[in-house]
């Protein structure tokens, strides 16, 4: 195996640098959000804050860097770059799937981030499909403690499986080993789809399972299917995935809904986040944390400091959306009135 799974990262990263492989006319949702503009904020733009809190670490920004990768050369550049940055502005860094860590001796550092950002939180990750596969609890707390993580999220990809050539496809009874996971790992677990979304039914199952938080992970963004399509070397699967270029819940559907059901979860808003302005619309409807991922890679196959730059920019448009309606702080942005949801503005109200 060393070998096939380090070459699959690599084929990932390439794909979603140069592929096409975002839905086909499938979009977040957040278009249909709209902020009033407000011509007499009476604040000051410098005193604009984002600091907020995610388990229990105070964050600079609202911001995640996505799980995308590791487990291959170009991988470890990728994670140090991003780590670097994470550290430099506070963002939560999050890795990909840690399997390839346990199952390869090769490029093992592409996960051992640790120096590079020793003070904000460091999510690592694990498909939860490989809780049907010989993992478990044992398992997932070796890589916690391989890379002295503050999380391990489970991620959920089940469309990207049935794609993937030699893909793992028994997803059954799963709940009661994600619910002995939570129990056992010394860290909080959570959970997150991988850009087809996740719902509030789904997302309340595995609350009470013991999932810490949700990432929703949304469509209108990178669809997983689509990449494996591109990497399958099955005709059928190739020509059976085209069925699914526009699967998926959009991500302002799976903030609404998980929110619905769980108004106190923290809740990370990916999947098709691009822009400040985003994150402020995903924040506005109940996101805790917003999630970028593939707006951030191709600045970290260069360095450190184009990723910086990259999320110097987002942070900039998330203060000007704040300023444009007036608010300070991410509590009044959560609660402001300034904004229309499918033409229905809550200043109205």
């Amino acid at each position: 195996m060393d070998k096939g799974i380090n070459q699959r990262k690599t084929e990932h990263i390439r794909l979603c640098l140069t592929g096409n492989v975002e839905g086909v006319n499938k979009s977040t949702g957040l278009e249909g959000i709209h902020f009033i503009h407000n011509a007499l904020p009476e604040i000051d733009f410098n005193e604009i804050k984002i600091n907020t809190e995610f388990l229990g670490s105070n964050l600079k920004a609202p911001f995640l860097v996505s799980s995308m990768t590791g487990g291959s050369e170009l991988a470890t550049t990728i994670n140090q770059n991003l780590a670097r940055a994470a550290e430099e502005k506070g963002w939560v860094m999050a890795l990909g799937s840690t399997r390839a860590m346990l199952e390869s001796d090769a490029h093992k550092e592409s996960f051992l981030i640790r120096e590079y950002a020793p003070t904000v939180p460091l999510i690592v990750n694990l498909g939860v499909v490989q809780l049907n596969y010989g993992y478990g609890a044992e398992e997932a707390q070796r890589i916690v403690d391989l890379t002295n993580a503050d999380s391990i999220v489970l991620h959920f990809n089940t469309l990207q499986e049935a794609v993937q050539d030699g893909g793992d496809l028994n997803f059954k009874d799963l709940l009661p080993k994600i619910e002995e996971v939570c129990k056992a790992v010394n860290v909080p677990v959570g959970a997150k789809e991988v850009g087809f979304g996740i719902d509030g039914t789904v997302a309340e199952q595995l609350y009470n399972a013991g999932i810490s938080y949700i990432d929703v992970a949304g469509a209108g963004g990178t669809s997983w299917s689509q990449v494996e399509k591109l990497r399958s070397k099955d005709p059928l699967k190739r020509a059976a995935a085209e069925a699914f270029n526009n699967w998926g819940i959009p991500t302002k559907d799976c903030i609404v809904s998980v929110r619905s059901k769980l108004p106190e979860v923290p809740l990370v808003s990916s999947g098709g986040m691009k822009t400040g302005v985003d994150a402020a619309k995903a924040i506005t409807i109940g996101a805790d944390l917003i999630g970028f991922a593939r707006q951030l890679l191709q600045a970290a196959t260069e360095s450190t400091e184009a990723v910086i730059t990259t999320m110097e920019q987002i942070e900039l448009e998330l203060k000007m959306t704040m300023f444009g309606i007036g608010v300070k702080n991410l509590t009044e942005l959560k609660n402001t009135k300034r904004v229309s949801i499918m033409g229905q503005s809550l200043l109205d109200e």
